[in-house]
């Protein structure tokens, strides 16, 4: 009777350390994706962005010569990611394809002009830099107009910023979250062990000698749960990046492992270390009812 006694106090004993790895890679995992999501969104930015820019308009009666020196200009502007030619027959038969009919024929000539269709880096996809290079154009005389969406790059640049405020503050909340929920399951741990702890420091057992199965147990647990977490985040990321080239990288998976290990060893080890120490301090009749 006591051996079976034994074993199924050791097989609880090996399922709540199962359920405690368990819980601390589940929040480690989602504190591994928040982490992915912050060194990504430069990307994310980047990406939202890659379609602004700005058509220059040109005379009709401008030279070839000059139109190639406007387009070689822009191309190799530092501001530019790129910078096609497109002739006034090009533009009219998009828009031919377009509206599904050809409208120089009501008209009876094609009054489109040649355009330079410029793509910007994202770095000067504010108004503000548009603003400049509008105005640093002009000395071309032979451009018609310089043209770009303002709404939506408007839109882009102010949603971008509420999205990097939001997301910072939901990471913040997050980690708060985080630590909270490692913690918890630390304590629960060593809360189902806090008889034998008293019993230890009632046969004379020094505080650090109390302490340190625990935190080498909790700090085990913790590298378990690190080394899991990292395995599925990496992997995650490598699956993604296949369909989401633009948007996921590796790059960053290296820190972002590192962290969650180093996270993962401290937030486990304090929290055993304050968890027994707790426990220590209460007295007898407090053990069975303080969590």
């Amino acid at each position: 009777m006591g051996s079976g006694q034994q074993k199924n106090s050791i097989w609880r004993a090996r399922g709540a350390y199962f359920l405690s790895v368990v819980s601390i890679t589940m929040v480690l995992i989602m504190l591994g994706f928040i982490a992915l999501m912050l060194f990504n969104a430069k990307r994310l930015s980047d990406y939202a962005k890659k379609n602004i820019g700005f058509t220059v308009f040109i005379q009709n009666n401008t030279k070839p010569s000059e139109i190639s020196r406007l387009e070689n200009a822009l191309d190799v502007a530092d501001y530019s990611v790129s910078a096609e030619f497109i002739s006034k027959e090009q533009a009219a038969s998009e828009m031919k394809e377009e509206l599904g009919k050809d409208f120089t024929e009501v008209l009876g000539y094609n009054s489109l002009p040649n355009s330079v269709e410029v793509k910007l880096k994202p770095e000067y996809t504010s108004e503000d830099s548009i603003k400049i290079i509008k105005k640093n154009l002009k000395h071309f005389r032979f451009i018609k107009d310089i043209y770009y969406q303002k709404s939506l790059v408007s839109f882009i640049n102010t949603n971008i910023e509420k999205m990097s405020i939001i997301g910072l503050i939901v990471s913040v909340f997050f980690l708060m979250i985080t630590v909270s929920l490692i913690n918890n399951t630390v304590r629960l741990s060593v809360f189902s062990k806090r008889l034998h702890i008293r019993t230890a420091q009632l046969v004379g057992a020094t505080k650090k000698f109390i302490r340190k199965p625990f935190i080498v147990k909790s700090v085990f647990s913790g590298i378990i749960s690190a080394a899991i977490s990292s395995l599925i985040i990496t992997l995650t990321v490598l699956i993604l990046k296949e369909n989401f080239a633009e948007i996921i990288t590796v790059e960053g998976i290296l820190e972002i492992d590192i962290f969650i290990f180093i996270f993962g060893i401290l937030i486990t080890a304090i929290s055993g270390k304050f968890a027994v120490d707790k426990y220590m301090k209460l007295k007898t009749d407090d053990l069975y009812f303080e969590y």
